[in-house]
This record gives structure tokens, C-alpha cells and sequence, in this order.
């Protein structure tokens, strides 16, 4: 049988009501939520649970406790949103049934415990979105701190979170303070419409990449570049967040104050974003394009600065058979096509190596944007001089599966194995894709041994039927454009260099 109200006392000294748990009938007026719960948003949940317990009640007894001196209980771990829902039943109704709830009573132990329970429970149940579970953490440590009378590091915190049941990767620490202190104030409707911890790890990376250019180029100081980066931020927040409006502002700041081609510096980020760094040397004055002194300054920058100097590529040989101008000039029959694979790159003319290079350009491109707009966006690595301008990495991260809806899933999955298809990943000699392949990839085992069962154990394959139904028409206007452009770009790719006798994937 339950205990009521009136067999539970409250130790003046320590604040326990009793030594040990026990069930007790609450009335509802003296239970009140839990004021520092991690969880934010609405429970979506929430009119299903009421209308459960409109006709059944409780499921479960909630489990409360109280702070020392306190009147009132208070949740101790979960049941905010059940508690709500019994308190507008009775409100409601004004049904007995919903006046006192039943309770399971565990004494007052610390601040930090009952929140490290509701954190712990919530987590359980998936309910938290990333910058809530962030907040929490974050808010956990300052209890800590407090508690304990003296600063933690971040190993401590790790070992203390893990004490209590709620483990964290080494470097979640970092990334959860970069999502509170620096995104929140800048895109909150993004962060709780649900952007997940994938999306602030690239948004992460595009500012310390986009920074470095910035310092490297000498654009101004860190805190102009800062106020940059915030305007941006601001300006694209949306619930619907789209990765590729935010990169591409950035890519015109950095052209603009650098007064560069803006797709040489898209070149010059994606260097700093995959681990390697392209230097784009000065255009020489005038009275100095004889002199040797660019090549001087170039080797001495080198020097300085300990990069590796890759210039971008240049034109080779001439225009080629005749045969292959006319393929040329049947594709520039779409001038606007064909604009877009030559624009803003200066001083290269329209020859057979030079398109070849723009053609792998513009399908680098287009595949980029489909990537970052699905979640893909660190797996697509450039190859501005082989195959079709670019290859995939790695599969898609597991951990997207405990993030994203089935729909969502299906559509990540098609785009991951379309983009796979234009890159030739599964047809290309292994050899040629190894060096940019992440070294713990699947990838790497199931090409060289041309065993490509790993990849359909961990990204979806559907019939080829399904395609329409389960993405073309889910994709919004620029994804569609990009997905039918990334397809032009291989076939024209392939037409050029078939045209010309040439091998995409052998390097001359």
C-alpha cells in the first residue's frame, strides 16, 4: 500500500524525508516540474500521453524528491511532461482521479545529481536535441563546480558524467561548449528546430578553415573576420538551415576583401577543410611579368610559411583532334552550361585540357552542394586532375541513424549512392582511390578486394524504381538542379575525353 503525504518526514538537518525509496500519494498541488529540465521544446508527444492518461492513468508512479526545507516536491528524473498532463486533466476536468498522483519518493541527495537524472533519462528516451543535451552538460559542469568549490577539466567532467551514468566521446566537451557559447546567440532557430551535432561539427570546421585564409591573406584583424562570420550566421538562421548558403557567403567575403576569383577560393577552402593547403600565388604587375620575381616571392613565402605549394592546375598541350574540337563546339552550343564551367577563371583559354579541368570544376561543385545540403558534405574530396573532379571518402556516419527520421534516411542514402555513381566510385581502378580514401574506412578494404557488400550492409540500396518516389520529388529546387547538372557534367566529361582518346582516370 501507499504511503500518503502525512507519513513522510522531512529531516530538518539534511533534508531527506525518509532513508529509503518508497511509494507515496501526492496531492497534485504539492508536485511542481522540475525547473532546470534539459528538455526545452514542446514534447510533441505530449497530447498522446494526456489522452493516455485521460484514460487509464499513470503507467508509472513519477519519481520525485525535495530540496532541503522545501514544502513542495519536485520531479526527480523524467515524468515533466506526464506531470503537465495530469495538471491540465485536472484543470480540465476537475476529476478526482487527477488531484493526487502517485509517487515514488527517493531522498535529496545534490543539485547536480537531479539534473544528471533528468539529462540521463531524457537522453534515454531521444527526447533531447543536440543543443539542449548541450546546455545541459554545460550547465551540469557550472553545478559541479559549485558543489565541489573548484574549477573541473574537461577529463574530470568526462570522468564525473560517466560516474553517473551519462558517458560522453572524448571531444564532445568542446564541441557542445562551441554549439552553447558561439552558435546559440547566433542561430537559435536552427539549433532548436533540431540541428544535430554532425552540422555543428561542420559549421565548426568552415570558421577555423574560412579564419585561416583570412590570416593566411592577411585580410584584417581576427575580430573583423569574427563580426563577419556572426553577420552571416544571423542573416541564413532558419529552422531550415542550409549549410551551403552560409559556406558560399563566406566564400564571397573572403573573394571580395582578398579580391579573388571566388571560385579560387572556393579551391583554397576546400584545401583547408580536407587537410591541405593551396597556395594561389600574386598576378604580377606589369612591369614585372619578366622578371622571375613572382616565382622568388612564391619560394619564399613557401619557406616562411612551411606550406605545400600546390599551384592549381594549368592548361597542357594544345587543342587537340579535330574530332574533339568538335565536340567542344557542340557542347558550347549551351553557352550557359558552358559559362558556368569556365566562369571567373581568367587568363585559361578554351582548349581540350583546359575544359577538362573546368568540367571536373563544376562537378566538384555540384556535388558538394547536394553533399552539405544532406549531412555529406566532409566525405566529397576534389580531384581536379582525375576521374570525374571529385570522389567520396567514406560512407555516410552510423551515428546519422540515431539522428534522422526513415525518410530522411532513404533520401541521404540516394543521394550518398548518386553522388557515389558520378564519381565512379565502385568502377574506378581501387589504386587511384586509395590515397584519398579516410584510412578506417569500409571503403577501402571493399574496393581494393571488390567486395561491395559492406556498403550495402550500412548505406540502403533500393530498387532503382523507388528513386522517384523516395527522392526526386522530396528535393527542393537547388538540389534538383544540382543533382541533374552533376549527371550533365559526367556525361560531358566522358564525351570530351572520349573524344580526345583520353582516360579520365589516368593523370598526364
Amino acid at each position: 500500500m501507499a504511503l500518503t503525504e502525512n507519513n513522510v518526514s522531512n529531516n530538518s538537518t539534511t533534508g531527506n524525508s525518509i532513508d529509503q525509496r518508497d511509494l507515496v500519494m501526492l496531492p497534485l498541488t504539492r508536485v511542481r516540474p522540475y525547473e532546470h529540465n534539459p528538455r526545452q521544446s514542446v514534447n510533441q508527444e505530449f497530447e498522446r500521453i494526456k489522452a493516455s492518461i485521460r484514460e487509464v492513468g499513470l503507467d508509472q508512479p513519477l519519481t520525485v524528491t525535495r530540496r532541503p526545507g522545501a514544502s513542495d516536491y519536485m520531479v526527480h528524473s523524467g515524468g515533466n511532461t506526464r506531470l503537465q498532463a495530469l495538471k491540465a486533466l485536472h484543470k480540465e476536468t476537475g476529476d478526482d482521479r487527477f488531484s493526487s498522483v502517485p509517487c515514488l519518493y527517493k531522498p535529496w541527495i545534490r543539485e547536480s545529481a537531479v539534473l544528471l537524472a533528468h539529462l540521463r533519462e531524457n537522453d534515454l528516451r531521444g527526447g533531447l536535441s543536440y543543443i539542449e543535451k548541450s546546455q545541459a552538460v554545460l550547465q551540469l559542469k557550472t553545478l559541479l563546480e559549485q558543489e565541489q568549490g573548484q574549477a573541473l577539466s574537461q577529463r574530470e567532467l568526462e570522468t564525473a558524467l560517466s560516474q553517473g551514468g551519462f558517458a560522453l566521446a572524448s571531444g564532445q566537451l568542446t564541441r557542445m561548449s562551441y554549439a552553447v557559447h558561439i552558435l546559440l546567440p547566433l542561430i537559435p532557430q536552427a539549433l532548436y528546430a533540431g540541428m544535430g551535432r554532425p552540422q555543428v561539427q561542420r559549421i565548426r570546421a568552415l570558421q577555423r578553415a574560412a579564419l585561416c585564409l583570412w590570416q593566411e591573406w592577411e585580410l584584417g584583424e581576427e575580430a573583423a573576420f569574427d563580426t563577419i562570420f556572426a553577420e552571416l550566421c544571423r542573416r541564413y538562421d532558419s529552422p531550415e538551415w542550409e549549410m551551403e548558403l552560409l559556406r558560399g557567403a563566406l566564400e564571397n567575403e573572403l573573394a571580395e576583401q582578398s579580391e579573388t576569383s571566388v571560385h579560387l577560393i572556393r579551391v583554397a577552402l576546400e584545401g583547408e577543410l580536407q587537410g591541405y593547403q593551396v597556395y594561389i600565388p600574386p598576378e604580377p604587375e606589369p612591369d614585372q611579368s619578366s622578371s622571375g620575381n613572382d616565382a622568388c616571392e612564391k619560394t619564399d613565402r613557401g619557406e616562411q610559411t612551411g606550406l605545400v605549394e600546390i599551384d592549381l592546375p594549368q592548361p597542357k598541350g594544345e587543342s587537340g583532334s579535330q574530332e574533339a574540337r568538335n565536340t567542344l563546339a557542340s557542347m558550347q552550343t549551351d553557352q550557359a552550361v558552358w559559362d558556368r564551367a569556365v566562369a571567373d577563371f581568367t587568363g585559361i583559354n578554351r582548349d581540350i585540357s583546359t575544359a577538362l579541368y573546368q568540367l571536373r570544376q563544376r562537378a566538384l561543385d555540384q556535388a558538394t552542394r547536394l553533399a552539405q545540403r544532406h549531412g555529406l558534405g566532409d566525405l566529397v574530396v576534389p580531384l581536379p586532375e582525375l576521374g570525374l573532379g571529385f570522389t567520396l571518402s567514406d560512407l555516410p556516419d552510423v551515428s546519422l541513424s540515431e539522428q534522422l527520421d526513415e525518410a530522411t534516411l532513404d533520401q541521404l542514402a540516394l543521394i550518398w549512392w548518386h553522388l557515389a555513381a558520378c564519381a565512379e566510385l565502385t568502377v574506378a581502378r581501387a589504386q587511384a582511390l586509395v590515397p584519398y580514401l579516410a584510412p578506417e574506412s569500409v571503403l577501402r578494404p571493399a574496393l581494393v578486394q571488390r567486395d561491395l557488400t559492406p556498403l550495402f550492409q550500412q548505406v540502403r540500396c533500393f530498387d532503382p524504381g523507388q528513386s522517384g518516389y523516395r527522392l526526386w520529388r522530396q528535393l527542393g529546387e537547388a538540389d534538383w538542379a544540382d543533382f541533374l547538372g552533376l549527371m550533365e557534367s559526367y556525361r560531358q566529361l566522358h564525351h570530351l575525353a572520349e573524344a580526345q582518346g583520353l582516360s579520365l582516370w589516368e593523370t598526364r
